[in-house]
């Protein structure tokens, strides 16, 4: 889950929350991000991840009480957990697909994404659960609504009613295609280096949204392709697209299902750029992304949506 970055600072209150669930041997160390505070914790155990969010990440929390009793061999169960506080205690994870050979990286992905798939349709059933946990709703119904609100979020204004058009007609498509009732989570930032290779598993859940299920291509597809650094129909990406694919083969043919993961990675655009907002809106205009939740909406309707931030 990745190394300490500096010195712990002011976290009293949650390193003393902390020590009432395990033994703390040694001097944590801390990780800072506009979103998120992560403190590694020594234990005789091996290492524990003591994360702290704030109030736009805090649904996260709450998330992982549902991803755990749904589907616990796919995640992190945590240790310990403050849903009013916003703190989470979570096991070591060890690598992740990002750490292991580059060569087997694609593999490894498309291995991953069978199993999201699974953990996909295991929560759908608890799409209520998942929105009472304070987790935005970017399902189809809603991303109208969602691309107004990133609008108002970012002051965005180049060709707004044409992008607002292709929104509502992405959303229409998606509510009669395959995978409509299976409104579940999508992670939003699953890139190789968020999926764990034990398992695999996956964690930092704290950019999550209710959606299509497709929608997680986006990431997931994009951030393989940047990794490797080939295009996003290259053989290598297209494969691991057909392994997640593959978890919905009862509800569609192939080529539909393909149709409908165009058709949700584009309209997951919306929910990338609030996604963004939520993370670095109030870190100030000098933060190195600042500028990515209106980026990401100047790609609503690019060919390729994968140009998304």
């Amino acid at each position: 889950m990745g190394t300490g970055a500096g010195p712990v600072g002011n976290h009293t209150d949650e390193l003393a929350w902390a020590a009432e669930h395990v033994r703390i041997t040694g001097e944590p160390v801390a990780r800072a991000r506009p979103w998120s505070t992560v403190l590694r914790l020594p234990t005789p155990d091996g290492p524990v991840w003591l994360k702290a969010t704030t109030p736009a990440a805090r649904a996260e929390v709450g998330l992982y009480r549902v991803l755990a009793a749904r589907a616990p061999e796919a995640v992190l169960v945590p240790l310990a957990r403050d849903d009013d506080r916003g703190w989470l205690l979570l096991p070591d994870g060890g690598p992740t697909l990002r750490d292991g050979p580059p060569e087997q990286l694609a593999a490894a992905v498309a291995t991953a994404l069978r199993i999201y798939a699974r953990l996909q349709r295991a929560v759908a059933p608890a799409h209520a659960e998942v929105l009472a946990t304070g987790v935005p709703d970017a399902t189809p119904a809603a991303l109208t609504d969602r691309f107004d609100e990133a609008v108002a979020a970012t002051g965005f204004d180049d060709d707004v009613p044409r992008r607002r058009a292709l929104v509502a007609r992405w959303a229409a498509g998606l509510t009669d295609a395959p995978g409509a009732d299976l409104v579940t989570v999508d992670h939003q930032d699953l890139h190789p280096g968020n999926i764990l290779r034990r398992g695999p598993r996956f964690y930092d859940w704290g950019d999550a949204v209710l959606a299509h299920p497709f929608a997680c291509l986006l990431v997931a597809l994009g951030g393989l392709a940047r990794t490797l650094g080939v295009a996003p129909d290259d053989p290598a990406v297209t494969r691991a697209r057909n392994a997640y694919l593959a978890g919905f083969s009862d509800l569609a043919g192939h080529d539909d299902l393909v149709r409908t993961a165009e058709t949700a990675c584009r309209a997951a655009v919306v929910a990338r750029a609030l996604t963004w907002h939520r993370a670095v809106g109030a870190a100030g205009p000098e933060h190195p992304f600042a500028g990515a939740p209106r980026e990401t909406l100047a790609t609503l309707g690019n060919p390729s949506p994968f140009d998304a931030v």
